[in-house]
């Protein structure tokens, strides 16, 4: 009898126990959301805009015997994949879909461009500046934008991503010289063109490097008020036919250079002096303490 009692108290504490188990809850490990913030100084000094799109691509990293390893960025089969994520105009970007930290420890690298694209080959991105950028949407059309941020570890907060402009940024002003006066400027019908220049760009995601390609033409810069603006891809252009196309009162002035480079992220500022002389002008380019060089010269 009294081993019937242990036998019987015994299966009770086993259901028991099996029910117990069953009304635990299973351990979830907690997903951490990822998020970004951007910083950036735009060509157009405006900052990013309510609607502007970037893409995000995540790389996670490996561990060694050495430590942590990068995985290179590839078109696919990163652990994210051209994420795009949109801007509210208030300081938070939204991703298309929710993504997640790889896990609570593992760190990765964030590259981040503008604008959005898809169908993307991150070692080949082919990019179009507007041959036309005379209106600001053109104009804010032209710029590219590529940041990088590396072995960056799993946090509740938002990533820092800087990003950079990937072209130059040609910035002229027109001043008055011999035979002008600012207010025969003013009421004159000008305009201005940079020429021989390429606008198709072929980028690689993974450097943040640009190449011009494609065909030269003549690019009409954004006429904002005190200075024209043109974004140009990163070249040498060879301008001994002419660099900058001034017209006032449909006459044509030159300004003739052997070659200029136009460097990525670097604002090149042309101050041109216009000067009457034998129906022409001479056009001397004062040096921008951003890059120190001097690209005077005559141009009649």
């Amino acid at each position: 009898m009294k081993k019937l009692l242990l036998i019987a108290a015994c299966a009770a504490a086993m259901v028991a126990c099996s029910q117990s188990k069953q009304t635990e809850a299973p351990i979830v490990e907690e997903r951490i959301p990822i998020k970004i913030s951007t910083n950036i100084s735009r060509a157009n000094d405006y900052g990013f805009e309510y609607g502007d799109r970037v893409g995000i691509y995540v790389s996670h990293y490996y561990e060694s015997s050495e430590g942590w390893n990068p995985v290179y960025l590839q078109s696919s089969g990163n652990y994210v994949d051209n994420m795009g994520f949109s801007y509210d105009g208030a300081g938070t970007w939204t991703p298309d879909e929710p993504i997640y930290w790889f896990d609570k420890s593992t760190p990765v690298d964030f590259y981040c461009y503008y604008p959005f694209a898809y169908g993307v080959d991150v070692y080949n991105h082919q990019f179009y500046t507007q041959q036309d950028q005379s209106s600001l949407d053109n104009y804010k059309a032209s710029d590219f934008l590529w940041g990088k941020s590396e072995q960056v570890y799993p946090t509740a907060d938002a990533v820092g991503i800087q990003v950079n402009h990937l072209f130059s940024n040609a910035l002229i002003s027109l001043v008055p010289g011999k035979g002008f006066t600012q207010e025969d400027l003013n009421n004159a019908s000008i305009s201005v063109r940079i020429c021989n220049v390429c606008t198709e760009a072929n980028i690689n995601l993974n450097d943040g490097t640009a190449s011009a390609t494609g065909y030269p033409c003549d690019v009409t810069p954004y006429n904002e008020g005190n200075y024209y603006r043109a974004l140009i891809v990163p070249q040498t252009v060879y301008g001994g036919n002419g660099l900058i196309i001034v017209n006032i009162n449909n006459v044509d002035y030159t300004l003739k250079r052997e070659q200029f480079t136009f460097k990525a992220n670097k604002q090149h500022k042309f101050t041109i002096t216009v000067n009457k002389i034998n129906n022409g002008i001479n056009i001397g380019i004062g040096g921008w303490d951003s890059d120190g060089e001097d690209y005077g010269g005559d141009a009649e």
